[in-house]
């Protein structure tokens, strides 16, 4: 009696628990893709899991497909893979299907559903062929490939590569995304490949096309990031970013212990010297994968740059060039793009890490977006600045040549401006680069990167050109700027050279009271001459027009106009002229036979070899050794 009871509660419970169970067979299928042999189920139930070893059906010896499921699960979604999304159930013709439907109350059997897999959806398979990987790679490794054709999943089981005979490595991917984004790794994003110096390399690319499908593509490996060796982590490239960076900062000490003249102007290129400084530091060391995994936001940093170089490199030179004291009353309105700039990027920098690293590696629309917007108007942006710079010195190189007599060393701008040029040039060829990507679909990410190197290492090259005139031509930071011409103003007595007395001043004197800009300017223009031939103020090297018009007692203007319309010549011109007549003189005289050439140049006035041989060029188109051969020769010939 008691093993009778046994055997009805055993037999009860086993009903029970049959009945307490959600059976799904699948009883049809087509065959599998290439590469794959199992069904699994994917639902809400494992989060949608394509491959997840637990919800893999059994074959049965009459070829069916069975799992068995919870029978609590009265409602939800479903659908067959063959373990990743890239080879799920289709319909008949290789067309997606919707998700399957299960709702206990209306299957004519709960517990046993039967189903037929009708196709499996027909996608472009990628064939992808590893030739060569590091050679530090360890030789147990896996390696996957991850990309958005599977959520950047790193250590995707589906996609691991299987190694072959040959050496290489191979996997299939399927998918119908028009655009491919992936990488390669060895199961998670600590152990990405990397260039060959270990820096994080952008993201590989292909664009789908008719004849792509199961075509091999050959690829090489050249690094992993965590492996990399510690002579190649610094490359020559990164180590002339810092030591500019580095120099940046040192000039900043240098340069205010060398200046004499209009400190203000040169405080503001200690502060444009800092920020491009600290600009190259946080560009190089954010590119590096521990820094960047850390700080992602690092790398939005630099971007700065873009919109507060420009006007700060603007306003030094104004005030350098023109003494512009203080600064106008609408100075901020020139960094009203980089507050733009900081109010656009502050929603990434308050945005959590991870999905921020997310954001950068998808490259997500918001995030291509804001650095498209950028890098365009960042371009318009310095461009037009680079010509209103350009057309500011110019306007100082005409306006000094009417006020002072020597030449000013303006080299360095020059340089500065032929870098910026260059910047801007790549700049220009880096866009079209980017616009060809998105809207035409050719891959040319790497040589866009590249291209955005050579406009960072290009622009680094202004510290290194700032520090060599700072060490050989220092006077570029002791510039005389522009005083503004006293129009109006009485010239203030300054002492007069008294005339020897054998030689009184001549009645031609004129005060300024006698004359005006309307009368006949031939009595003032003797006056010039008859100073210059006496007293020979063009042998002092730093003579100005306000100078020498406080030794004849006329307004600077005055003078000005007698030299422009009496002499034709504008100021600099003038002064010069009479340095190289005074200069030929000299060497005709036997008194200064045993002086150089170039010391007697500087006797006469010229402050420097180039700015002597310019002038001399200029009004006798010759050069001084040229002129003097040949005077020699004529004199041997008599």
């Amino acid at each position: 009696m008691r093993v009778l009871l046994s055997v009805v509660f055993g037999l009860f419970f086993l009903s029970v628990e049959s009945w307490a169970q959600l059976v799904i067979e699948v009883v049809a299928l087509p065959a599998f893709l290439p590469g794959s042999d199992a069904v699994f189920i994917a639902g809400e139930f494992n989060n949608w899991n394509p491959g997840d070893p637990a919800y893999k059906l059994k074959k049965t010896a009459n070829g069916h497909y069975t799992i068995t499921l919870p029978a609590t699960l009265k409602q939800f979604e479903y659908k067959f893979t063959q373990g990743s999304w890239m080879t799920v159930e289709g319909n008949a013709k290789g067309g997606n299907r919707p998700n399957r439907f299960y709702d206990a109350a209306t299957e004519p059997n709960p517990n046993h559903v039967r189903v037929v897999i009708a196709g499996w959806e027909q996608k472009p398979a990628y064939r992808f062929i590893i030739t060569s990987i590091p050679a530090n790679t360890p030789h147990d490794a896996n390696i996957y490939i991850t990309g958005n054709f599977n959520k950047w999943d790193p250590g995707d089981e589906s996609l691991e590569l299987q190694r072959q005979p040959d050496g290489t490595y191979q996997v299939t991917v399927s998918t119908d995304l028009e655009r491919l984004e992936y990488k390669f790794t060895r199961g998670n994003w600590e152990s990405i490949e990397s260039w060959e110096s270990g820096k994080a390399r952008p993201n590989r690319v292909i664009f789908r096309h008719d004849n792509i499908d199961n075509k091999a593509i050959e690829v090489t490996i050249q690094n992993w990031e965590d492996l990399t060796g510690t002579f190649t982590f610094y490359s020559i490239y990164d180590l002339l970013l810092l030591f500019s960076a580095f120099q940046g900062l040192l000039l900043i000490i240098t340069i205010p212990t060398i200046q004499n003249y209009n400190r203000s102007a040169n405080n503001w290129l200690v502060i444009l010297l800092g920020m491009a400084s600290v600009m190259l530091l946080i560009r190089t060391v954010s590119t590096y994968r521990d820094v960047a995994q850390t700080y992602t936001r690092l790398l939005l940093v630099p971007d700065f740059i873009i919109f507060t170089y420009a006007p700060l490199f603007y306003i030094y030179i104004r005030k350098l060039l023109f003494n512009e004291g203080r600064l106008r009353s609408n100075w901020y309105l020139h960094f009203i793009p980089a507050a733009v700039q900081f109010f656009a990027y502050l929603p990434f920098f308050l945005m959590e890490s991870k999905l921020f690293q997310l954001k950068i590696v998808n490259h997500d629309w918001d995030v291509q977006t804001l650095f498209y917007a950028s890098g365009l108007l960042g371009l318009l942006f310095n461009a037009g600045y680079w010509l209103i710079c350009r057309r500011t010195i110019q306007e100082y190189k005409a306006r000094y040549q009417t006020s002072i007599s020597y030449e000013q060393n303006l080299q360095y701008f020059n340089t500065v401006l032929i870098i910026q040029a260059v910047c801007l040039v790549l700049w220009l060829f880096t866009f079209i680069l980017v616009s060809l990507e998105k809207f035409f679909g050719f891959d040319i990410a790497m040589i866009a990167e590249r291209s955005v190197d050579i406009i960072w290492l290009a622009f680094s090259t202004i510290t290194y050109f700032l520090g060599y005139f700072a060490i050989h031509q220092p006077e570029i930071f002791k510039l005389r700027s522009l005083q503004p011409v006293k129009l109006f103003n009485q010239p203030e007595p300054s002492p007069v050279l008294e005339p020897a007395p054998d030689e009184p001043l001549a009645s031609t004197e004129v005060q300024p009271e006698e004359r005006s800009l309307g009368e006949d300017l031939l009595p003032l223009k003797q006056q010039v001459e008859l100073y210059m031939k006496r007293y020979k103020p063009y042998t002092n090297p730093s003579l100005t027009i306000n100078e020498m018009a406080n030794r004849l007692k006329l307004q600077p203007h005055v003078l000005s106009k007698v030299i422009n319309e009496g002499f034709q010549k504008n100021f600099f011109d003038f002064i010069n002229h009479y340095r190289v007549e005074e200069l030929k003189k000299r060497m005709e005289d036997p008194r200064y036979k045993n002086y150089t050439l170039l010391s007697q140049a500087f006797d006469v006035g010229f402050n420097s070899k180039t700015s002597f041989n310019r002038a001399f060029k200029k009004i006798t188109n010759q050069t001084p050794s040229e002129y003097f051969s040949a005077t020699q020769a004529d004199i041997e010939a008599v």
